[in-house]
């Protein structure tokens, strides 16, 4: 308790400023001397520039009070103290220009090999820098006092009582079996080799399409666990007991999620992957899409290569009925009917028009789309064959790479040339084969275009010329190379092509559902049409290529999805926001209204279509309508993404409750997605069992370990996978040590 003199007491008067100032003196001082520190410290690892061997932060302090007063830079060979102002500048004055009486003969620059001065007893080791040590570091020996001579005598070895070499013997191979300079392993409990043991194996299961089980047991690997005081870990272990619990719990998480959904929809990806030979099958993956925007992998199997389109719909409606948890599709019960009601419809990268369609027309709340990254894809396939402009130029591409690739001599010159050119392809060629991947066609693209500089230099050689004088094939490419019109077709083409190939990566990437498939394909033709008038050429013949592509995979749920969507309503003049059908034709309008009756029973036919014009007429609230398409830049692309993705579906099951049937259409279209790419799963290890081990066994286990690693490596949020790290290390990983120590003097406040 306190008393009343106490409780009214004033608050304790502030700090005079002259306090306050030397407070943020002294914390200013203890930063730098923290920040040249770790600058330091990198430095001496190999990380920075050369001069911090030689130069060393001190932090001086006032002597009245004991605070931190400023930073000086002490010189380790001479003694003398700098500011710490620009230490690049106090190297550059003290050290290079010989203001240093010590750093002539000692430091690497300017060094004499044949004199060893005395060093300082605290100077530090100059480290060892990969980009900086052009010069040999001369050590100076150590000022030691001689041992005492012993007046013992000397002991000649010999005798049977002489045991000093095998004394040796013995001592030396103890030190190289247990090296004396490593420190003993750490005293682990049981508990924290438990969770070091789980952190271990869920690594491996997450990075198992790039380990090998047998990894686990390399020696090197073995010595760095029982350096850290963890246990050997077996192949046994990570594909037995430890295997069987992590699947049961990925399981059971699995069908947890799926049975707490609404509803789902079936991703089927594989179909279309290309396999070496007719004889080897086909690893198709299923994965299911959540309303709330997760995904859920769900199994890999074995298919028939060219697979039927009844033998495609049969397993991916046993799918179906597995996800659903229930058994044969024969003699359903109602019950078990309402649980399959819950798939809303499956996503394939092919069998649309056959096996798709077909289980759209026996059970009619599924809408079954086709994968738009597969359509994208194919629009390479399509320009080739219906572009004469595109053909032509891919066709002589072909023969310019496999010339280039075959034939010895020209080969030689041609390599010659690329080890000239940094800008230049790696050799050989990449070439695309009929019947091939089309993908392959814009990586002979690039590579045509890198080698630009490199085929007008090679014309020119008076080898290659000599090589003309006896090959026609040589003397048509030549001619090819020096038409101007050959590169100005080509740069069209590529563009195309990296167009459309730059599109197709966005939306396996981003995932886009279905209400964006129309403003996508929309996009893309203005983005082709930009392109045409940019270059000159026939759009004509173009967008009739895109229109069959077009028509070719598209679905009546594009329309519905793009008008019940609140994302893509439109602000009339009267303020409301309205569904925005002045966007669809006459026909898809007609779509719209197809596909909502036959989504409903009979009954709810009529009362669907009049909430449909009652939506088309009212639209939404503004005050949701705004919130639904709020954007926010995306923090690792840049991009602008929306702010709550689940907001549409959200706003009909929550604010729009009087569309009592509209309603449940609405909710299940919006969150379909349009490409049937899934989680990743480590299919050559699936291709290798089953050429290799086709055993219930083998199979099971891999399935187990691909389950595992697929769902791992789902739950993880990370803005770009391992590859494209890697990728980002190797072209952009090499950096100057002085514009590196630069960044980090950035980075830190004064």
């Amino acid at each position: 308790m306190t008393s009343p003199e106490e409780e009214t007491a004033p608050p304790p008067p502030p700090p005079p400023p002259t306090q306050v100032g030397e407070d943020a003196a002294a914390r200013a001082a203890e930063r730098r001397y923290e920040g040249l520190t770790l600058v330091r410290a990198k430095a001496v690892r190999g990380k920075g520039a050369w001069y911090w061997a030689h130069l060393e932060p001190t932090l001086v302090r006032c002597p009245e009070t004991g605070r931190p007063a400023s930073v000086r830079l002490r010189c380790s060979l001479c003694g003398s103290a700098f500011s710490a102002s620009n230490p690049s500048r106090t190297a550059s004055e003290h050290l290079k220009r010989g203001t240093c009486p010590n750093f002539s003969s000692s430091s690497p620059i300017g060094s004499n090999p044949n004199t060893t001065p005395p060093q300082p007893l605290n100077s530090i080791r100059p480290y060892n820098n990969r980009k900086r040590s052009l010069h040999p570091v001369h050590h100076a020996p150590a000022l030691l006092p001689a041992p005492p001579i012993s007046a013992q005598p000397i002991v000649l070895s010999g005798g049977k009582d002489d045991f000093n070499a095998l004394q040796m013997l013995e001592d030396s191979v103890k030190k190289l079996k247990t090296p004396s300079n490593l420190p003993p392993p750490p005293n682990l409990t049981k508990a924290q080799i438990d969770s070091a043991m789980a952190l271990l194996s869920d690594w491996f299961y997450e990075s198992c399409t790039g380990l090998t089980v047998s990894s686990i047991e390399h020696p090197k690997f073995k010595a760095f666990l029982q350096q850290l005081g963890l246990p050997a870990v077996t192949r046994r272990e990570l594909t037995g007991p430890r295997l069987e619990t992590r699947f049961a719990e990925a399981h059971a998480a699995a069908e947890a999620r799926v049975r707490d959904a609404l509803f789902f929809q079936v991703a089927a990806d594989g179909w279309r992957s290309p396999v070496s030979s007719e004889l080897e099958e086909t690893v198709v993956s299923f994965s299911i899409n959540l309303p709330n925007g997760t995904q859920v992998f769900h199994r890999t199997i074995l298919a028939q290569p060219n697979a039927p389109a009844q033998y495609a719909e049969d397993v991916m409606w046993d799918n179906v009925l597995e996800i659903s948890g229930t058994g044969n599709s024969t003699g359903m019960s109602g019950e078990e009917t309402g649980i399959v009601r819950r798939c809303a419809g499956i996503v394939s990268d092919r069998f649309k028009t056959k096996a798709l369609q077909s289980l759209e027309n026996r059970y009619h709340w599924m809408v079954n789309i086709s994968c738009q990254f597969q359509a994208f894809r194919s629009l390479i396939k399509d320009l080739y064959h219906e572009l004469p402009l595109f053909y032509n130029v891919c066709t002589n591409c072909t023969k310019l790479a496999t010339y280039f690739n075959t034939e010895s001599p020209a080969r030689t010159i041609f390599n010659k040339y690329v080890l000239q050119d940094p800008d230049g392809p790696v050799s050989p060629l990449r070439v695309y084969t009929q019947g091939g991947d089309f993908s392959t066609i814009l990586l002979m693209l690039d590579d045509i275009m890198a080698s630009a500089r490199v085929f007008h230099s090679l014309v020119q050689d008076e080898s290659f010329k000599v090589v003309c004088l006896e090959d026609a094939n040589a003397r048509g490419l030549c001619e090819m190379v020096r038409d101007r019109g050959f590169w100005v077709d080509l740069e069209v083409v590529h563009a195309l092509s990296r167009l459309i190939e730059e599109m197709a990566h966005e939306v396996e990437e981003e995932r886009p559902l279905v209400g964006r498939c129309l403003p996508l394909w929309e996009e893309l033709r203005s983005r082709v049409k930009d392109l045409c008038v940019k270059f000159g050429i026939d759009e004509g013949l173009v967008k009739k290529v895109l229109d069959r592509r077009f028509k070719k995979n598209y679905h009546p749920a594009w329309s519905a999805a793009f008008i019940l969507d609140p994302l893509y309503l439109v602000k009339d003049s009267t303020g409301k926001y309205l569904p925005p059908f002045k966007f669809l034709s006459s026909e898809q309008e007609k779509d719209v209204d197809r596909l909502i009756t036959r989504m409903v029973t009979r009954e709810e036919a009529h009362i669907v279509l009049m909430e449909l014009m009652k939506w088309r007429s009212e639209g939404l609230d503004p005050l949701y309508a705004r919130a639904v398409q709020v954007r926010q830049p995306d923090p690792l692309t840049g991009k602008l993404r929306l702010a709550n993705p689940q907001s549409s579906r959200l706003v009909w099951e929550t604010c729009l409750s009087d569309f009592r049937c509209l309603n449940k259409v609405a909710v299940r279209l919006i969150f379909l997605h349009a490409t049937s790419c899934g989680v990743k799963c480590n299919v050559p290890s699936i291709r290798w069992a089953a050429v290799h081990g086709r055993t219930r066994v083998c199979m099971d286990r891999v399935n187990k370990l691909v389950y595992v690693a697929a769902h791992s490596r789902g739950d993880r949020k990370e803005g770009f996978n391992e590859e494209e790290r890697d990728l980002e290390l190797f072209v952009n990983g090499e950096s100057e040590d002085e514009e590196e120590e630069e960044a980090i003097h950035e980075s830190i406040t004064f």
